[in-house]
């Protein structure tokens, strides 16, 4: 694993982000804001022009692409550690598609022989060119 840090290990599929999804999310934070969840007022009163996504709802998109992306073989369980930085660089309006592009930053050993990785996400937004957001995310797996 530590020979491929600096590699980038892919990029998932295109996701759409439905305003099902939008108001799901927005149901299990209740975030219920009128940008993400009234469509006609969005439409008409946003800068968007449109509801968009909760930048929390993006962020939180990673395990899922990523897992189209890379598996780390013989793993026990995988947790989620944290992030050293987030940024929501620009709005995902309902409707638009997603994709995720990781890069692994590093690999290192921890206590009971488990591993931590960093890796740099992009979550981009198909035909525009400023990303959704970036974040640096660390995961910690235990292995069998």
């Amino acid at each position: 694993m530590k020979a491929a840090v600096g590699e980038d290990l892919g990029t998932s599929d295109w996701l759409q982000i439905t305003q099902d999804r939008v108001n799901t999310f927005a149901d299990a934070t209740g975030d219920h804001q009128w940008i993400h969840v009234d469509v006609e007022r969005a439409k008409k009163e946003s800068p968007f022009g449109a509801p968009v996504a909760h930048g929390y709802l993006s962020l939180s998109l990673i395990p899922l692409l990523n897992a189209e992306i890379y598996s780390v073989e013989n793993v026990k369980l995988g947790i989620n550690y944290g992030s050293n930085k987030v940024r929501f660089v620009n709005p995902v309006t309902v409707g638009s598609h997603v994709r995720l592009q990781t890069t692994l930053a590093s690999v290192d050993d921890v206590a009971g022989g488990a591993v931590q990785i960093v890796t740099t996400q992009t979550l981009e937004i198909e035909g525009v060119d400023k990303p959704a957001l970036v974040a640096e995310t660390i995961t910690r797996f235990v292995f069998e």
